[in-house]
C-alpha cells in the first residue's frame, strides 16, 4: 500500500492529521480560536490537550518519533518506500500557483 492522494486507487491509504512536535500550545490556541462546538466531537474536554504537541507528550527527540510512526504505519498497513513522481510535483506546484499560494487561500478565515 501507498500513501497516496484521494485519486490514489484500490489498495492506498489517505492518511490526513496535524501533528505539532514542539509549539506554544498557549500562543496556538489563541491563533485556532476553539469553541466548545468545535471540541465537542473531539473525546477530549481541554482544548490545550488536543494542540500539545508531540515533544511535551512523549519526551522524546523528534526523530525518533518520525522513525517510530513510519514503523507504525509500515506494520499496520504494509507500508513501503516510494517517491514523488514528475507528474505530481509538477501538479503540487500548479496548485500552489492557482489555488493554495493565493492571497485568496492563504488570507482566507473560515
Amino acid at each position: 500500500k501507498r500513501m497516496v492522494g484521494p485519486d490514489g486507487g484500490p489498495g492506498a491509504v489517505l492518511h490526513h492529521v496535524t501533528m505539532a512536535y514542539d509549539i506554544d500550545a498557549d500562543k496556538m490556541l489563541e491563533v485556532l480560536r476553539i469553541g466548545k462546538e468545535k471540541m465537542s466531537d473531539k473525546g477530549t474536554r481541554s482544548a490545550k490537550k488536543r494542540v500539545d504537541p508531540l515533544r511535551r507528550q512523549t519526551g522524546l527527540p523528534r526523530q525518533t518519533v518520525i522513525e517510530r510512526m513510519i514503523e507504525s504505519f509500515r506494520k499496520r498497513h504494509g507500508l513501503s518506500a516510494g517517491s514523488v513522481t514528475d507528474d505530481e510535483l509538477a501538479r503540487a506546484e500548479e496548485l500552489v500557483r492557482t489555488k493554495f499560494g493565493t492571497p485568496e487561500w492563504t488570507a482566507r478565515v473560515p
